[in-house]
């Protein structure tokens, strides 16, 4: 697959080349989580894995008993997935969702070491009430059974604000969210417009075959403005493995004391790691519940098709900003901390953002879209005179009035339409098209690239022609199959695309744009 994207960024060429020779093919992603409004939760120690072979001990949440309720989105393995084992932390905590109005409750057992002492849960932007657990300075905590308190606490609240939520530990929280005490909170709109059942990227996965809903609701908010078609999770954070090395060291000392026995120096703080979903990259695009990743089950892969409003849902959870650039179109702010950016006669008022800064403690809801509007070429190979798909602009200028065809252009940008990649060499009359294509031998190796710079059925032939195998080092899609483009969202701190100072790894990952006749299967 190929980045259509041309700009002057940071990363260099052979940054490029080394991150499309490593990465794996594409992995579901969706926002999987366990289903509310009843929660069952534990504290408890494990350990997390880096892709530079590190093992790092760490503190988490996780669930205290299998979730009665089952898991969403309610498709393929997410209605059954092995995350959320009994008495097993994760890293970050289970994504927890609920609808608006529903009364959330969360039980807390402390099954940290005595060391650790007490701990808790803060659910920030809710009116909490705390029964059970013993006084601590921010809410009720669970005690450690050896300090001689009740190690459970529950938490109960009305889910009055719907949108992207964070929880996170109350309890020494510089030391305790440092090793991994935080997670998400989804609160889904009570009443989702009517509006948003009956777009036009419904109408064309209705066309389109095997196109499944992985949404959990066709609606972030109340809002008719906040319809989307496809939504991912991305929670950033960073750790400090010479804390969590303390931490392991002090974990058997004996304790009685409820703030804990722990001599920690956390300053001067040395992230090195930098994560999207608890997983540097490349194991952020991996499938969720991989089995390499016992207590990381969440993964950090958008894949979308032109047209679609991608819902972004962003979390900064850590104690660093992180500014996040998601190549490709820039993002529109819908709301912050779960209150929708409004105009005063009830319009929009979110800014587009270049990147997408995650503040500590802040929650994001953007939209996100590709349509290929801009390029100044047919991104479908038209010009090439290989097809005969027509273009019928909608008053947007988009095809989408032949969606009930399955059209394999479905949601071009009409305009482009025949305009060709390249018309002639820079220097002749006519020159100097919007797109020079890169030397195959620099490009063209690689799992992420196609071989083609065309979207659409048959692309590496309308490219390379009938050749018998795809071009060197192309394995992700055969001559005649479909071909994509893939876009790098990563930090542009250009730190946090390290793991442990080594280059790429971090706060990297892939968007992938397919076309509609090519399903985005997201539940295996």
């Amino acid at each position: 697959m190929r980045r259509t994207k041309v700009t002057k960024d940071t990363l260099g060429q052979a940054a490029a080349i080394a991150i499309l020779s490593i990465c794996a093919w594409q992995a579901p992603a969706a926002v999987p989580g366990v289903k509310g409004p009843s929660f069952d939760l534990t504290a408890a120690t494990g350990y997390i894995t880096q892709p530079d072979g590190a093992s790092v001990y760490s503190w988490g949440y996780g669930c205290n008993s299998a979730p009665s309720a089952g898991f969403l989105p309610n498709v393929g393995t997410f209605t059954s997935s092995s995350s959320c084992a009994a008495g097993q932390m994760q890293l970050p905590g289970p994504t927890l969702i609920v609808t608006q109005g529903q009364q959330v409750t969360v039980t807390l057992h402390n099954n940290l070491p005595a060391a650790a002492g007490n701990t808790s849960i803060l659910f920030p932007g809710f009116v909490v009430t705390a029964t059970g657990g013993v006084a601590g300075a921010l809410t009720k905590e669970a005690a450690n059974t050896s300090a001689g308190g009740l190690n459970t606490v529950t938490y109960t609240f009305t889910a009055t604000t719907p949108g992207t939520h964070s929880y996170y530990s109350g309890t020494q929280s510089d030391l305790q969210i440092e090793m991994g005490m935080y997670g998400a909170l989804v609160v889904l709109p009570s009443t989702v417009p009517g509006t948003c059942s009956n777009t036009q990227n419904d109408k064309a996965r209705t066309a389109h075959s095997g196109q499944t809903d992985f949404r959990l609701a066709n609606a972030a908010y109340n809002n008719a403005a906040t319809c989307y078609d496809r939504e991912y999770l991305f929670q950033f954070s960073e750790m400090d493995p010479l804390i969590h090395a303390q931490v392991q060291q002090q974990k058997d000392v004996p304790c009685t004391d409820p703030h804990g026995c722990m001599a920690v120096q956390i300053e001067p703080y040395k992230a090195a790691y930098f994560m999207i979903n608890g997983r540097s990259m490349p194991d952020d695009m991996d499938p969720n519940y991989s089995t390499q990743y016992p207590l990381q089950p969440y993964n950090g892969n958008p894949h979308l098709h032109p047209g679609e409003l991608t819902l972004l849902r962003i979390i900064g959870q850590g104690r660093m900003q992180h500014p996040f650039h998601e190549h490709g179109n820039h993002v529109r702010v819908l709301a912050r901390d779960g209150t929708l950016q409004l105009t005063p006669n009830g319009n929009l008022a979110g800014p587009l953002l270049f990147t997408t800064t995650t503040t500590p403690g802040q929650t994001i809801d953007a939209i996100f879209e590709w349509t290929g509007k801009g390029l100044n070429w047919d991104v479908y190979a038209h010009a090439d005179g290989k097809t005969t798909d027509s273009c019928t602009p909608d008053a947007l200028g988009y095809n989408t009035r032949d969606a009930a065809t399955g059209a394999s252009n479905y949601y071009e940008w009409c305009a482009d339409h025949t305009k060709p990649l390249e018309s002639k060499p820079f220097g002749e009359v006519g020159g100097g098209g919007p797109v020079t294509l890169p030397d195959p031998n620099i490009l063209a190796n690689g799992n992420w690239y196609s071989g083609s710079p065309y979207l659409g059925p048959d692309a590496t032939l309308r490219a390379v022609g009938l050749t018998p195998i795809p071009p060197f080092g192309t394995i992700a899609n055969d001559p005649g199959s479909e071909a994509g483009f893939a876009f790098m969202w990563h930090s542009h701190n250009e730190r946090e695309i390290t793991t442990g100072n080594i280059f790429p790894g971090g706060m990297m990952m892939m968007m992938l744009v397919d076309p509609w006749v090519f399903s985005i299967d997201e539940s295996n």
